[in-house]
């Protein structure tokens, strides 16, 4: 989308988190105005310093989702829609620490479904494909394959999503649940557990070994980040998708130790590791996106191998840590 008849106010909670920074640059190059609230707890300011000065660019809040002074303040600006990205999103610290992850991921949401409510303004949940069951399907997961809460992070956000969708049968207050797949690509975090490309990139960069979890013929649907971004917006511009769960990914899956051997070209350079959470492990995420392709028209277009060409070009040029 270039142009729209109508702009419209928009907020995006974690809008200085990796996604969410992708989500405000497709915002404002549409036009869009923008607010932006991050605790910065996951995000980083740097993740947004080439926006500071743009005229659609309304305001960057330093706060809380669980503040919910802030919100009452925040959402008198009349938000048409909340891009709600704002989350604990890291499985081990969820098992470590479950009120953490429960407080965020659900209560935090429940605080802005309330100033949703209040405004009428749209939601757009996200949610993860770690809510899923193992899936064993070649034709990939749907949104109807069944879902089991293996942490505490994807049990905070299956309450989040049947809190949203409560909105939507209670109130008829526009909403939607994305599931995007596992997502990757430039201003990802190349440490930590989440983004196992960038790891790998940045530890091959090094000339270090490259550590798998378990046995490595686990399966991942790698998104990348642009197209990612594309999706979650679609859904927020889109009616048909109201009150609806959605998926978003590549709906093709690559094992890890292929993952690995594609990154480094070196199986030497490729070592496993026991795994830390086994009993929160997906065996195999393909995505079926079927469901946005014929309600909101997606489709991804980054293919994997040009997705990790354009992640090494930008680790590479910002030693990123």
């Amino acid at each position: 989308m270039t142009e729209r008849m109508i702009l419209l106010n928009v907020l995006v909670t974690g809008g200085a988190g990796f996604i969410g920074r992708w989500v405000v640059k497709k915002l404002l190059e549409d036009g869009q105005k923008v607010w932006i609230l991050d605790n910065l707890s996951n995000g980083r300011t740097e993740n947004i310093k080439e926006f500071e000065g743009h005229p659609n660019l309304a305001e960057f809040i330093e706060g809380d989702i669980k503040d919910v002074s802030t919100l009452e303040k925040l959402f008198g600006n009349r938000f048409d829609i909340c891009y709600h990205l704002a989350a604990s999103i890291n499985v081990q610290d969820s098992i470590d620490d479950p009120r953490t992850t429960f407080e965020n991921d659900t209560l935090g949401t429940f605080n802005i479904l309330e100033q949703c409510k209040i405004h009428n303004t749209k939601i757009v949940f996200m949610s993860t494909c770690m809510v899923y069951d193992r899936a064993a399907e070649e034709t990939g997961i749907t949104e109807q394959h069944a879902t089991k809460p293996a942490s505490p992070y994807a049990g905070s956000k299956i309450a989040g999503e049947n809190m949203v969708l409560s909105y939507w049968y209670a109130y008829k207050m526009p909403a939607v649940v994305i599931r995007p797949f596992n997502t990757y690509g430039p201003f990802q975090k190349a440490s930590g557990e989440g983004g196992v490309v960038a790891i790998f990139i940045k530890r091959n960069l090094e000339k270090q070994v490259l550590n798998i979890y378990g046995d490595g013929t686990q399966t991942r649907d790698l998104l990348f980040v642009e197209d990612c971004a594309d999706f979650v917006i679609k859904a927020g511009y889109s009616d048909k998708v109201n009150g609806e769960i959605v998926n978003a990914g590549l709906g093709k899956d690559i094992s890890i130790n292929d993952l690995a051997f594609l990154v480094t070209g070196d199986r030497n350079l490729i070592k496993h590791i026991p795994h830390i959470h086994p009993q929160s492990e997906i065996q195999k995420l393909l995505c079926n996106y079927d469901k946005a392709g014929r309600l909101m028209g997606w489709t991804p277009r980054i293919t994997l191998a040009a997705g990790i060409k354009e992640t090494e070009k930008w680790i590479s040029a910002s030693h990123e840590g």
